[in-house]
């Protein structure tokens, strides 16, 4: 856990610094700003989904954990927590895009072959090094999306608490039965996401993605070479 701790203070620091840097920031440049970070996300996903051995994996993963996403409301869910978090932090209601810089944040700091790769390295072998490189990087993310979006990126570090110190305890006790395959694929998976996440930032669609449903998507490949190597010796 301590690279998860590490993590949440980069985050924690570069956007304070993006926030004092916002008000120095035209709108025209926080909107090239926030351009060019959808551009670097689109390069990270696909830089993770190219790395996928076995595609048929990847499409079966997003369909069913988008399916269960949508069951279970988790994009709405993270909406709402973003939504509390604002109610009582940000006063007046101020600050217009905190839930959207919450969302985004949550996605880019917690989706990705490095947090997932590197999880799995910490809680396995006490291997903190992906981590802690991942770490730089939101360092200068988080300074970026804080000078355009605010406050909300700040409070994204909860989510990295949750769900990146999740995943390292949960690859403590799992990890060691996870083959290299597997974490392949979610990873691409993960990538996959990321685009999506990509395409919301550029305002491409006619209505928003809403990517955080995928997110169960990302174990999908645990359960998927088991059940496909059981269906390939039934018929083999």
């Amino acid at each position: 856990m301590i690279a998860t701790f590490v993590n949440m203070g980069t985050v924690l620091v570069g956007s304070l610094l993006g926030i004092l840097l916002k008000n120095r920031l035209k709108e025209s440049l926080q909107s090239a700003l926030m351009k060019a970070l959808a551009l670097c996300t689109v390069v990270i996903g696909v830089s993770s989904a190219i790395q996928t051995q076995e595609l048929l994996c990847v499409i079966i993963s997003m369909v069913i954990g988008t399916l269960l996403g949508e069951l279970l409301h988790i994009d709405d869910g993270i909406e709402h927590a973003g939504d509390a978090i604002k109610k009582k932090l940000v006063r007046g209601g101020g600050n217009s895009r905190f839930t959207e810089g919450f969302v985004s944040a949550c996605i880019l700091f917690c989706i990705g072959s490095m947090t997932i790769v590197g999880s799995l390295e910490a809680g396995i072998n006490h291997n903190y090094s992906i981590i802690f490189a991942k770490s730089a990087l939101d360092f200068v993310s988080s300074m970026a999306f804080a000078a355009a979006m605010g406050f909300g990126v700040t409070c994204s570090v909860l989510f990295i608490l949750v769900f990146q110190g999740g995943l390292t305890l949960l690859a403590a006790l799992v990890g060691p039965a996870l083959s290299t395959q597997v974490v392949t694929e979610m990873s691409a998976v993960g990538g996959t996401i990321l685009v999506g996440m990509a395409v919301n930032m550029l305002g491409l669609g006619k209505e928003r993605i809403k990517v955080a449903n995928m997110l169960p998507a990302i174990f999908v490949p645990i359960a998927y070479f088991p059940v496909a190597a059981w269906i390939t010796g039934l018929f083999g």
